[in-house]
C-alpha cells in the first residue's frame, strides 16, 4: 500500500490483514505529541500536515555507518492515546505502533475512517531496513523523540483496528479461546 493512502484503500482493509507500506510516514512519540498539543492549543502550525498522514510511534537508535537509521521498532501506542482523538479529528489517517488503544481512540478511528497498524515489537533492526530515508523535521532537541519524515519501502504491518472498528486484539483472542475449548 502506497502512502498516503486513499480513503477507499483504508476502507478496504480489515483487522488481521497484512500489508507492506511504502511512502511517507512521520514519527512522533510522547514528547513530540505533547509539543504538538501545545502548538494546537496556541493555534500554531504542526510540523507536518495531518490531513491524510501516517504517524509511526517510534524513536530510533543512532544509525550505524552506511545506514539511514538505527533500530526502528514501534513503541507502545497507548502512551499517545490522550492526544490521538484530536489528531484523528484533524485529519490523521494512519497510526503505526504496538499494543492496545483506548475506547476513545477506537471511537475516533471509526468516526474518522482511520486505521491503526501494528509493527512487530522486538524487530526494530529488521524494520529499519525498510526505511530508505529519514530526516528530522521538528523538535530536534528531543533527540530520538524528534519528529522525523521518513520514506518507507515495503514496511510490514498488520491491521489491528480497521475503519469499521474491528479490533484484531479482540477477534484473535476470541478465535484462540474458541480453539482452546475445542480440544
Amino acid at each position: 500500500m502506497n502512502l498516503p493512502a486513499t480513503d477507499d484503500q483504508l476502507q478496504s482493509l480489515q483487522a488481521g490483514d497484512y500489508v507492506y507500506l511504502s511512502g511517507t510516514v512521520y514519527t512522533a512519540r510522547d514528547a513530540a505529541h505533547a509539543r504538538m498539543k501545545e502548538a494546537l492549543d496556541q493555534n500554531q502550525d504542526l510540523p507536518f500536515p495531518l490531513k491524510g498522514s501516517a504517524v509511526y510511534y517510534m524513536g530510533p537508535t543512532p544509525a550505524r555507518e552506511g545506514r539511514v537509521i538505527g533500530s526502528a521498532g514501534p513503541t507502545t501506542a497507548s502512551r499517545m492515546d490522550r492526544y490521538t482523538p484530536r489528531l484523528l479529528d484533524l485529519g490523521l489517517k494512519i497510526m503505526i505502533g504496538k499494543g492496545r488503544r483506548s475506547k476513545e481512540v477506537a471511537d475516533a478511528i471509526v468516526r474518522n475512517k482511520a486505521v491503526y497498524f501494528a509493527a512487530v515489537g522486538g524487530a526494530g533492526a529488521l524494520l529499519s531496513k525498510c526505511i530508505v530515508k529519514s530526516d528530522v523535521i521538528a523538535y530536534e532537541d528531543l533527540g530520538t523523540e524528534a519528529v522525523r519524515k521518513m520514506e518507507l519501502k515495503d514496511f510490514p504491518a498488520i491491521v489491528v483496528m480497521d475503519t469499521e472498528g474491528r479490533n484484531l486484539y479482540d477477534t484473535a483472542k476470541e478465535t484462540y479461546c474458541t480453539l482452546d475449548r475445542q480440544e
